[in-house]
Formats: structure tokens, sequence, C-alpha cells
């Protein structure tokens, strides 16, 4: 069985965030995979990413990623768009606490699967709303 073209594992990746489906993401990780947030801090492995997207989506209950534009070459691809959600203070989505911001991904795919998952984005308005947020 061949693998799929690194776009469409990528599309798939998206689908899944936006799904907050965590197992699905998990399926699509390379067992060395690594996640760089958009301060350039890394983390690396399947199983600490498990994780560390079942904790975003608590925090960011209605997050969601659009792609307007997405390119490859080889095995790196990458998507250009936006990320939003709303930080859920105290269990609450409340309108002050959604956020919107341009942001760009960088992915490397091999074998089939995403070893390395980098964001390009300004994460300071969620920050700001985090901090405004929780006493």
């Amino acid at each position: 069985m061949s693998n799929p073209e690194p776009v469409a594992v990528v599309l798939a990746f998206l689908e899944a965030i936006n799904a907050h489906d965590v197992e699905k993401l998990y399926s699509l990780m390379s067992d060395e995979h690594t996640f760089v947030d958009g301060l350039g801090n890394k983390m690396s492995g399947k199983e600490s990413m498990r994780k560390a997207w079942a904790g975003y989506f608590q925090l960011f209950p209605d997050y969601r990623v659009s792609h307007e534009e997405i390119f490859a070459q080889g095995e790196i691809v990458a998507a250009f768009g936006s990320a939003e959600g709303t930080y859920a203070a105290k269990g609450e989505l409340r309108a002050e606490n959604h956020w919107r911001v341009p942001a760009a991904w960088k992915a490397v795919v091999r074998h089939g699967l995403l070893t390395e998952w980098r964001v390009y984005t300004d994460n300071q308005p969620a920050r700001k709303i985090m901090g405004q947020a929780t006493p």
C-alpha cells in the first residue's frame, strides 16, 4: 500500500483539528513528531502531543483553523489561512473571549505521517484574553 500524498495528510490533519479529534491527530503523527508553536517552543513525541491537543481543545472548545492556500514541495507542505477560538474561562464561552488571527503552518510529511507541525502566528490576542479572563 502506498503512502498518502503530503497535501492529503495535511488536509486530514487540519480536518482533525477542526473536529477536535485527538485520536485522528495522533494517528497522523509519527512517533518522533515535533510541534513548534508561534514563539518557537518545541514539543516532541506523539504521546506528548496527544495530551497537548486534548488540553488545548479544553482551553478553546471552539478552536478552528482554515486554509486559503496550500503548497507542497516534496515532503514539505505550507498552508496559509487563519485560526480562531474562544477562551473557555471557567468553562464559559463568552463573545469577548473570542480571537481570530492570520496563521500559517509548515508540515513535514514522511512515509504518510507528520514528523513536524510548525505554527506561524501571533498568539498575543489569545494570551491577552486569557490574562484578562483569568483572575
